[in-house]
Parts: structure tokens; C-alpha cells; sequence
């Protein structure tokens, strides 16, 4: 895939059949039981330098087909060499790539749109896309997304610094690996002939246990002074960000809902967390094993406490808060749950409940 390969050579190459009658289509058909995007990318080349290759037959009189079928190959390549040559002089190479390879078709896609600093494409993809393929987009080839952003950010952009940070927050070693020339994403951006804004430097100083022990939401807020200004990049993701806020949302919330849930667990004494008999008088909320505890905590209390303006939701109602916090937990707190609001959230956020909360 080269830039410098020599193509003709290539077309020839793949033409070329050995002392048994084989193409080197039947020798990947016999080895490709195991898919990798390496052999997905080679398979889909090897197809568009010879489309008749996959109707030619070796000395026994079989085609690739046969002895991918024979042999086990994988399902990538199995459909591969099953196109006819009129199917695979239709597709071209480019459509055949977004068919059987699409993690290196899609990641080729996005390096166009970096070179032309189109920040706004890469992020459509990301929202628009399953969320598998877009892991596997975002560290496919030893992370070479992430050097591109470093070679290609001049000129700050919220869309450019959200960018990076959903790289690395799906693929914190992008941040550490280097290429073939043994240089990181940070040695790039720092390299006067690159010489990166000032903001994508300090995200790409960051360390993949930074990455791991941080919140995405909380690398948004160090990382993105200007939060969600451009509402085309970053709509669905605030849509959940502000309900957040909304509710004020962090763990220890989510642990007074589920205490509320549970009554074992709703008279816990705020001081130490054994069951509770006495309750503030005023706020209604706090409770405590003993008038000792109920004192020394007081001075902590008093800070907090205040009497309630509304009526205390109800059961039902609680519920309904607990399982979006649930949900909103899950798909954007936790590691590796990937970096922005599934449709599962948004599906949530948009429907009636009985708290009266809409989108």
C-alpha cells in the first residue's frame, strides 16, 4: 500500500501462476482461517490487480473458492473470493475495501479528512458508526490517527482537541506508541517542522493511566475550556452532558438514589454508615446511629441541611432517575464504555417521565 510501490510490478505478480498452476490467491485462500485487517486489506488488493483470479482454476481444477471453503478460511474471505469478476469490476477497489476491509477503509478515509483538517467528518463518523468498528478505526496501525493529528494541528479547533481526546480515550497507548521511524505522537507535535497549537501538546503529554483513571467527561472539562460551543460536533454528546449537570450528577448522588431504593440501606447513619434511628428534624434526610454522632457531625451538616421546598419524590418517580443514571453510568463514566451517549442514552433522554424531563 505504499506510496513508492511499484504498481505494474504488483498487477504482474498477481497474475503470475507457480509450478502447481496456482495464482497467489489460492495460496492466501489455503492460509486466511484467521482474519486480520492486514489480510482483509491484502485480499481486497490482490482482487482489484486481478478480477479473473478468483475463476481461475490450478492444476487439480480448483479456484480459491473451493480451497477457502475446503480449508476454513475466514467469512471476510470466503465472501471475497466469492465475487464474480464482473461483481468485483464494479466494486473497484474502493468499494471492495468498504466491504471486506472496512477498519482500514474507514481509517484511510479519516486520514484524508485530517490532512485537510475536515475535524468535523472524523466526528460524524465516530457518532454515526457501530461502536466496534470505530475502536478498531481509531487504534488500527499502530495508531498512526493520532500522529496525523499532531502533524495537522497548527491551528486550534474545539473539534480538533475533541478529537484527540476521543482517540485516546478509546486507545490510550496511542499515546505512547511509537512508528517505524521510533517517533510518538508528542515528537511529532513538538517538532518545529509541525510545530502543534499549544493545546493539542499538553493533551498529548498525557499518560495513558491519566487516560485510564479519568472520567471522559472530566478530560472534557480540563481539556476543552469552550465546552460544546459548536453544537454540529458536539449536539447528542451535550444533550447528555447537560442533563448531567442538571442533575448534578456524580457517585455519591447515585448512591443516595440507590439508598432511597433500598430501604436496608436508607437509614445509614452519615457518620458510620450502621443503622440509623435518629433523623434531622429540619432537612428529613440524614440519619444517625446515636445523639453522639448526630453532634459531631453537625458543624459538616448544618452546611448542607435545609428544609425541603418540595414535596420527597416518589418511589416510582426515583426509579426513573435511577435507571437514566444507571444508563448515563454506564455508557460514559465507565472505562472502555466508549466516549460520548449511545442511542440507548439518547432514547432515554428524549421520552416522557413521570419526573416531567424531556430532551
Amino acid at each position: 500500500m505504499h506510496s513508492d510501490r511499484d504498481v505494474d510490478l504488483l498487477a504482474r505478480k498477481y497474475k503470475e501462476r507457480d509450478e502447481h498452476g496456482r495464482l497467489p490467491h489460492h495460496w492466501m485462500a489455503a492460509k486466511a482461517q484467521t482474519h486480520t485487517h492486514a489480510l482483509a486489506v491484502v485480499g481486497v488488493e490482490s482482487i482489484s490487480y486481478n478480477v479473473e483470479a478468483n475463476t481461475t482454476r490450478d492444476n487439480k481444477g480448483e479456484t480459491p473458492i473451493d480451497i477457502a471453503s475446503r480449508s476454513g478460511a475466514c467469512a471476510e474471505i470466503i465472501g471475497l473470493l466469492s465475487l464474480t469478476p464482473e461483481e468485483a469490476h464494479s466494486l473497484g477497489l474502493k468499494g471492495m475495501l468498504g466491504l471486506y476491509a472496512p477498519v482500514h477503509y474507514w481509517w484511510n478515509e479519516m486520514l484524508g479528512w485530517m490532512r485537510s483538517r475536515s475535524w468535523a467528518d472524523c466526528h460524524k463518523f465516530i457518532n454515526e458508526h457501530d461502536d466496534e468498528l470505530v475502536s478498531e478505526v481509531l487504534k488500527y496501525d499502530n495508531s498512526e490517527l493520532l500522529q496525523g493529528v499532531a502533524c495537522y494541528s497548527q491551528i486550534y479547533t474545539d473539534s480538533l482537541v475533541f478529537f484527540a481526546l476521543r482517540i485516546i480515550h478509546r486507545h490510550p497507548l496511542s499515546l505512547t506508541t511509537k512508528n517505524d521511524q521510533g517517533n510518538t505522537a508528542l515528537q511529532y507535535a513538538e517538532h518545529p517542522q509541525f510545530n502543534a497549537c499549544k493545546d493539542i501538546v499538553k493533551v498529548l503529554r498525557l499518560t495513558p493511566k491519566d487516560i485510564s483513571s479519568t472520567p471522559f467527561p472530566t478530560l472534557l472539562r480540563q481539556h476543552l475550556p469552550t465546552q460544546f460551543v459548536d453544537e454540529e460536533i458536539f449536539g447528542t454528546y451535550n444533550t447528555a452532558c447537560t442533563f448531567i449537570k442538571h442533575m448534578k450528577y456524580d457517585k455519591a448522588e447515585l448512591l443516595k438514589v440507590e439508598d432511597v431504593l433500598k430501604p436496608k440501606l436508607r437509614k445509614r447513619c452519615s457518620v458510620c454508615n450502621s443503622f440509623g434511628r435518629l433523623m434531622c428534624a429540619r432537612c428529613k434526610q440524614t440519619f444517625y446511629c446515636t445523639l453522639r454522632h448526630q453532634t459531631a457531625h453537625w458543624k459538616k451538616h448544618k452546611k448542607t441541611c435545609k428544609a425541603p421546598t418540595t414535596p420527597p419524590a416518589s418511589e416510582a418517580e426515583l426509579r426513573i432517575l435511577h435507571e437514566g443514571m444507571l444508563l448515563l453510568n454506564r455508557c460514559i463514566q465507565e472505562p472502555g464504555a466508549g466516549d460520548g451517549p449511545t442511542s440507548e442514552v439518547l432514547s432515554f433522554l428524549r421520552s416522557d417521565s413521570a419526573l416531567g424531563w424531556t430532551s
